[in-house]
């Protein structure tokens, strides 16, 4: 659970000039063997003892990220040319595991033998060692280059004078040894955090010492203190941070000309029920020509400065992380909830994009802007809904002062709703789940949240902003970073194209189809009776959208060019968008944009990281909760619809209480099932018997397992 700083700014500097990465790695390219450090300063003329301390500090540098191995004579070579190849370790509980290839070439099977020196997720070095019996091609571990874990997360059980940790992360198959001077206070059956002070290696476990022993006053929130320490969430603030936040003015002074003052205008703030912070408010009114609407964000930029500690801890967050019951902010409190937060009747300074929109609905002109603003309401979707959908006659005598405002809002959203429906919109409306809980923290039940028009509206809006900022820094060819969606990738089409023709059915647009193919197929199948199969399908053939400092295009949204705008409090890259649109407007002819393209890359991977890591952390907090609800439902029978197929069984989506779990394939009416991945379908060899994506199946629950995350059910009756 380190917690490594680096600022954006930060590079490796060296006082003397060396031979580039590039340079290095072309040199051992030409080299029929190995060659030492001596070697590569006397063919590269590096002459000076300085300059051969530097090129063999780079040199580690590059071992450490694999670029290059070192063999036991301390000769240098390139992986490729030796024979190796560098990856991740993926873990399996029962003791294997594979190695994913840097290169995206296939998985190294490993057996448990190789195992037994790595821990999943340890970057490493293996040697190709054949085939085993199934066929596979196996490795063996060369070299571990880089440790996943310093601490980890588990039980502990003492028996016999020793005591153990057994990782909650079921991937990482080796119990971590616990000497007694290392046991402190920890008793048998507690969850522990355990520091590892020694690795593992061929012929011991790994050992370590407990650090931390995670006590709650109820499941719920032990569950969230678990999932912080497994994904290795930063979640306490260092000092600097507190200094830094004692020294912000509480007051939302306006600070310059440049601001400009939108008091007069009743914005509103739109949100759920339960929100903590406003980050974004909006207004508009109508003109001659069309409309003007205006998107006012909290200038998180204001208190937010490069290079400070809060921004140092922000870029480490990345994110701000969301649990049933805990946040876990990317900025302090004081900011996300006060400073930043759009609150009503009070000032609040902010970044507005201004909108200027025809009566077609088209966006004619753009406009950014630093302002202050003093939010009229704080609205929910529910009360918006209620007011210009619902026509609740008392919701309208309670907001009668901005009745008019939501009227013009509601008009304008459907204008410009209708518009991107027209070009091809893609919108793909799941349903999510929520949880609720009673005053002690345990959940009384489980149910689906449904998006109305109030929440569509606001999105239309924030699309429309987070639109006008990537064509802004797009234009002034400002390093930023997009966000990218590419289009579904050769494969993927070609299984879409195989499964619908199943239906008669195609997706227009030939090798590259378009959102707009998929919206008219989507469209076309919508009164069907397998239209959500068919939708499911669709959309399983999506890629996962990411960051990155090159436009790529959002495919899903049918966008040339798109960033994230509107939800600086907790997204960094919103931030970064901030810095750039103010830096373009008060900055430009005074010095150069702070960051380059090569930040921009590393900002994007790490923000892509810290997005996919925020989002495995809430996705399992919630499926142990669930877990935790269904353990007293055994025996009890539900309806519900088969969410994905695979080899080994049917996952099954209960209707009432929007929880999954598996129909193990041996649970099945007798018969050998042969599973058609294409069709999304498993089909009894003796009897015919077909299971596919969205069937409709009675299943009773068998089995519930927290700790495993699973949910077994059995076959009742098969309802289609």
């Amino acid at each position: 659970m380190s917690r490594k700083r680096k600022s954006s700014q930060q590079r490796p500097e060296y006082q003397i000039s060396i031979p580039e990465r590039n340079e290095i790695k072309s040199f051992l390219q030409d080299c029929k063997a190995p060659r030492n450090l001596k070697h590569i300063a006397e063919a590269l003329r590096v002459e000076t003892a300085a300059g051969q301390d530097a090129l063999d500090k780079r040199l580690k540098a590059m071992l450490r990220d694999g670029e290059i191995i070192k063999n036991r004579r301390d000769g240098y070579g390139l992986i490729d040319k030796m024979d190796l190849i560098a990856g991740r370790v993926i873990g399996h509980h029962e003791g294997y595991g594979f190695l994913r290839p840097d290169s995206g070439d296939e998985d190294i099977f490993l057996p448990a033998r190789e195992m037994r020196s790595l821990l999943h997720g340890d970057r490493a070095i293996v040697r190709l060692d054949g085939q085993d019996r199934r066929g596979r091609t196996t490795g063996a571990l060369v070299e571990v280059l880089d440790r996943a874990h310093t601490r980890i997360i588990g039980r502990y059980f003492h028996e016999h004078h020793f005591g153990y940790v057994v990782p909650d992360n079921k991937r990482i198959h080796q119990d971590i040894f616990v000497p007694s001077e290392g046991q402190g206070k920890a008793k048998s059956g507690q969850f522990v955090v355990v520091e590892i002070t020694r690795q593992p290696d061929k012929h011991t476990q790994p050992v370590g010492k407990i650090v931390e022993i995670l006590v709650e006053d109820n499941e719920s929130n032990l569950v969230a203190d678990i999932a912080v320490r497994a994904y290795d969430l930063p979640h306490t603030w260092p000092d600097s941070v507190a200094t830094e936040i004692a020294r912000l003015d509480p007051e939302a002074r306006v600070d310059s000309k440049d601001r400009e003052d939108f008091r007069n205008l009743p914005f509103v703030t739109i949100d759920g029920e339960d929100a903590r912070d406003f980050d974004d408010a909006v207004y508009c009114e109508k003109t001659e020509d069309g409309w003007r609407l205006l998107v006012a964000i909290a200038d998180v930029s204001h208190y937010v400065k490069m290079h400070t500690a809060l921004d140092q801890e922000a870029e480490l967050r990345g994110t701000s992380v969301y649990f049933p019951q805990r946040v876990v902010p990317m900025l302090p409190e004081v900011l996300s909830n006060e400073l930043c937060s759009l609150k009503p009747a009070v000032d609040r300074l902010v970044l507005v994009c201004e909108l200027t929109i025809n009566q077609k609905g088209k966006v004619k002109h753009r406009r950014f802007t630093p302002g202050v603003i003093r939010s009229a309401a704080r609205m929910t979707y529910t009360e918006v809904a209620g007011i210009v959908v619902d026509k609740d006659k008392l919701l309208q005598k309670q907001y009668q002062h901005l009745v008019n405002q939501f009227r013009d809002l509601f008009e304008l959203y459907q204008l410009m709703h209708a518009r991107r429906r027209k070009l091809g919109l893609l919108d793909f409306d799941a349903t999510e789940s929520k949880l609720q809980f009673d005053e002690l923290g345990n959940i009384v039940r489980i149910y689906p949240m449904h998006r109305n028009d109030a929440h569509r509206l606001i999105e239309e809006f924030m699309l429309a902003a987070n639109i006008a900022a990537a064509d802004f820094l797009l234009e002034n060819k400002t390093p930023i970073l997009y966000r990218n969606h590419e289009p579904p990738g050769v494969e993927k089409l070609t299984e879409v194209r195989k499964f619908l023709g199943e239906f008669g059915l195609e997706l227009a647009g030939g090798d590259e189809p378009e959102a707009k193919h998929y919206a008219e197929l989507i469209e076309k199948v919508r009164e069907r009776d397998d239209a959500h199969l068919i939708e499911t399908v669709l959309l399983r053939s999506m890629r996962l959208a990411f960051y990155g400092e090159q436009n790529l295009g959002h495919f899903g949204l049918a966008f040339a060019a798109y960033t994230h705008f509107t939800s600086p409090i907790r997204r960094y890259p919103d931030l970064l968008v901030h810095r750039a649109i103010k830096y373009l407007l008060t900055q430009k002819k005074k010095r150069e944009f702070a960051y380059t393209m090569e930040d921009m890359h590393r900002l994007g991977e790490s923000c892509s990281m810290t997005e996919r890591r925020a989002e495995e952390a809430s996705r399992e907090v919630l499926q142990r909760m669930k877990c935790i609800f269904m353990r007293d439902k055994i025996g009890e029978v539900y309806t519900g619809t088969v969410s994905s197929v695979t080899g080994f069984g049917l996952f099954v989506d209960l209707d009432d209480v929007y929880i999954e779990g598996l129909v193990h394939v041996t649970s099945l009416p007798a018969d050998y099932y042969h599973f058609d991945a294409i069709g999304h379908r498993l089909r009894g060899e003796r009897t015919g018997r077909t299971f596919r994506l969205a069937n409709r199946l009675k299943v009773k629950v068998v089995r519930v397992d927290a700790e495993d995350r699973k949910i077994d059910f059995e076959l009742v009756e098969s309802k289609t």
